[in-house]
């Protein structure tokens, strides 16, 4: 969209009515400018009701990203520097760029609608206009790729984390699928990308990127191809309520921040058993599958201090490392929520 379409909706995100003129007084725009703005808004995939006399109005109310929001709800306990950009190909992409030329450690680009969001695998990330919390964390290492491993794993852990800190009754479904997804009741709620530049020994420069569904309309869904989940659904907010995905940055931020101080000095060793109380195949059979195929099939046994997941196959426990592999369950899970005692992993 264009900059004054991004404009109006800031005064449409609450959800109450506004004529065309108030708009147009606000917005310093035509009133034809702000038709024009409300049609580029609906083509984005966001209900914009019109009605004579009473001027506009979205169906849903938003909450817009607004850095200085952020930073008021992390106070002083996480130092990063947050910038919110409306429109972007992709977060990931641009702090990969700015990480080569000097950019902050621990700075943090948020967007309002990512238009070639990445996922893990080179697979397209997709989300509706409003419908997700898209960010990514540049963190500077003084450890290699080698000290990193699990570093997926942790931050996972660090979302969960932070929605069940945030108060979320519904979060007791949430748990972690190996390496990088967040499920809620078997269906991906947030996924995780892992970039990182430098040498093998150190320093290195990791680009997190985060994708959370906040809120996942039918029509948004049949274009992820997979089962899929957001976090309105999970807290049952509908009708004049919206999420407000500047408390949750806040909330995620400030626990990335204690789990990657905690990584650096520890590794993922000192996450590894909370990880594995919230794996959701703990035990139960899955296949991993890379792009020629079933690589191998087994019982999940958990995962190594180094992030590996342990495979129990005909040949015994063997680990596996991320990489080009993909886990999938091959079997009804035995009906564990996340958290319940299991056998622990050798």
């Amino acid at each position: 969209m264009k900059p004054l379409a991004y404009h109006v909706l800031r005064q449409l995100a609450g959800g109450e009515f506004h004529s065309g003129e108030a708009l147009a007084l606000a917005t310093q725009m035509s009133r034809a400018s702000v038709w024009n703005a409300v049609q580029e808004i609906q083509a984005a995939g966001l209900d914009v009701f019109s009605v004579r006399g009473r001027g506009y109005r979205l169906a849903r109310p938003l909450v817009m990203l607004d850095a200085a929001c952020i930073t008021q709800a992390l106070g002083e306990a996480a130092p990063f520097g947050i910038e919110v950009i409306d429109e972007i190909d992709s977060t990931n992409t641009r702090l990969l760029q700015r990480a080569q030329t000097g950019e902050p450690h621990a700075s943090v680009v948020a967007a309002e609608w990512q238009t070639a969001g990445r996922g893990r695998m080179n697979r397209a990330w997709h989300a509706p206009f409003g419908g997700a919390l898209t960010f990514s964390v540049l963190w500077r290492f003084s450890q290699g790729a080698a000290a990193l491993a699990g570093l997926s794993l942790a931050v996972g852990l660090a979302l969960v984390r932070a929605l069940e800190a945030m108060g979320t009754t519904g979060a007791a479904g949430v748990g972690l699928k190996w390496p990088n997804d967040v499920l809620w009741r078997g269906r991906k709620l947030a996924g995780i990308l892992i970039e990182m530049q430098g040498d093998a020994l150190g320093p290195s420069a990791v680009v997190i990127g985060v994708g959370i569904n906040v809120r996942l309309p039918a029509s948004a869904a049949v274009h992820i191809g997979q089962a899929a989940a957001d976090l309105e659904t999970l807290l049952d907010i509908g009708g004049a309520r919206a999420l407000d995905r500047n408390r949750l940055l806040a909330a995620v931020l400030g626990e990335l921040n204690t789990t990657l101080l905690e990584f650096e000095r520890i590794g993922f060793r000192a996450f590894r058993d909370d990880w594995q109380r919230r794996h959701v195949h703990q035990g139960c059979p899955v296949q991993l599958v890379q792009s020629g195929g079933v690589t191998a099939s087994g019982l999940a046994r958990g995962v190594r201090d180094d992030g590996a997941l342990l495979l129990e196959t005909a040949q015994g426990v063997r680990p596996f490392h991320s990489g080009d592999v993909s886990l999938r369950a091959t079997g009804r899970m035995d009906g564990r929520a996340p958290g319940s005692p299991t056998r622990r992993a050798p």
